[in-house]
């Protein structure tokens, strides 16, 4: 069982790491290459298709690195899981209200808003993708040096 656990760990954080990854350094630079208007269209539909995936694969790492902990493993798994499953209250707290307005069908978000909040949420979201990409090198790191 904690085997098992340990895999699905390891996999829920580094698919979500590079999703993560990916969003950062190719699909948003790429979006806001094609201008404003076209990057809050393109945004759009982006952030919800890959809120579900990136949300479920967050929670499913965090979960199965607690069950991988409470079948045994060292309590690093549970500190690599709580390191993913930190991305889900920092982007309620803290990426959600430049979501919102980035999503809202408003006509007053004027391009240079626009392009001030696309701005901002690289930011932010490039702290999810470094969380993640912690937590995996972690996680990593317990599969491969420590023996328990």
């Amino acid at each position: 069982m904690r085997e098992i656990a340990e895999f699905i760990a390891v996999l829920a954080c580094a698919l979500f790491s590079g999703a993560a990854v990916y969003i950062s350094f190719v699909e948003h630079p790429a979006r806001m290459e094609c201008g404003t208007e076209i990057a809050i269209a393109e945004f759009r539909p982006s952030y919800r298709r890959a809120t579900f995936l990136q949300a479920s694969l967050a929670a499913l790492g965090l979960l199965s690195s607690a069950a991988a902990w409470l079948t045994g493993a060292p309590v690093w798994w549970l500190t690599g899981g709580l390191l993913l499953g930190s991305v889900i209250p920092f982007t309620l707290i803290a990426i959600l209200p430049t979501n919102k307005q980035l999503m809202s069908e408003s006509p007053s978000l004027e391009p240079a808003e626009a392009m001030k909040l696309l701005t901002r949420w690289a930011r932010l979201h490039a702290v999810r993708g470094v969380l993640s990409v912690l937590a995996l090198l972690l996680f990593v790191y317990l599969l491969v040096c420590v023996k328990s």
